[in-house]
């Protein structure tokens, strides 16, 4: 009998690697409602009952009402959050408090749903202390690390371990010029540390002498490892410069990602690691929603169809 069930997938307007997982999804007739949260409630509404039965509802979106208890997978990639402009300041803060805890505690709580990821362990994923210290536990390689506020902690650090590297704990979205910037990842020296350091947490880490980065994609029980080869501190700032190529992990590697996953409760994940003269494979680290399609252009690894698999429910 066909499954009915539909694939919620919660993501913007615009995500073009939303667009071939549904795309895939369409192409094997398995239904499939997209929504951002972002738009509750100006065009998304719900209704959810809690029984001594469990949760029954529905979600209203402009050209769907899917049943809560009917959905068989949930892919969460990257929404907009909410806002509430027509409010004045202290009434928009509750009114978004209450559709976070609502509407995100409803969507992240269906019955019997795979969550890829589920927002709750996104949220928990995205704290690097976090990730930094599962790493260790699974038995990754990394880098020695500190996290402070402290400039004399800072220049200490750099005068320990230089060479070292500046990294932001998270990645504000920037804007320059109307265009959507990253905080680059730059090197840093104790003659470079001043005061500004105590204005905020920092995180600073050995630099690792690389030869080349990997990214490891993980879809379920499916590993993709990528070797990038540019010469660059951090291949993200210069994609035209990047070469790749399908490798396999080393030994230890995939036991220790799948001990990683299995901390933070994830069915996929981004790693980046450092690959060093001694071949050896540094984490650096796991982004829960990291991107991924366009390494499937450049390889043919059948990322999108296995992602397609775990959420239609083949594997």
């Amino acid at each position: 009998m066909k499954d009915t069930r539909p694939v919620l997938v919660i993501t913007s307007l615009h995500d073009p690697t939303a667009d071939v997982v549904i795309r895939e999804l369409h192409a094997r007739e398995v239904p499939v409602v997209r929504l951002d949260s972002g738009d509750f409630p100006s065009s998304l509404a719900m209704e959810a009952e809690i029984t001594e039965h469990g949760l029954r509802g529905r979600v209203l979106t402009s050209s769907r009402i899917p049943d809560l208890e009917s959905v068989r997978a949930l892919y969460y990639r990257r929404p907009t959050g909410f806002a509430f402009p027509h409010l004045d300041e202290q009434d928009a803060r509750f009114a978004i408090t209450q559709a976070r805890y609502g509407l995100g505690g409803v969507l992240a709580s269906l019955p019997g749903c795979l969550y890829v990821n589920h927002p709750h362990r996104i949220g928990d994923a995205e704290f690097k202390p976090a990730g930094l210290m599962a790493a260790i536990e699974a038995g990754f390689l990394v880098p020695p690390t500190l996290i402070t506020s402290s400039p004399t902690a800072a220049r200490s650090f750099c005068e320990a371990h230089g060479p070292v590297i500046y990294k932001p704990l998270h990645n504000p979205a920037y804007r320059v010029d109307g265009v959507s910037s990253v905080v680059e990842i730059a090197e840093v020296s104790a003659t470079d540390i001043d005061d500004g350091v105590a204005g905020t947490a920092h995180l600073f880490q050995k630099r690792v002498h690389k030869i080349a980065d990997v990214r490891v994609t993980v879809i379920g029980c499916k590993v993709f490892c990528v070797r990038i080869d540019s010469g660059l501190l951090d291949w993200r700032t210069d994609y035209s410069e990047l070469t790749y190529a399908p490798v396999e992990a080393p030994p230890g590697i995939l036991p220790a990602i799948h001990r990683y996953m299995s901390h933070f409760l994830l069915s996929f994940g981004a790693f980046d690691f450092a690959v060093d003269h001694e071949s050896r494979w540094w984490f650096l680290e796991c982004n829960p929603s990291g991107q991924w399609y366009w390494l499937e252009s450049e390889t043919g690894l059948p990322m999108c169809a296995t992602l397609a698999d775990l959420l239609e429910g083949k594997t």
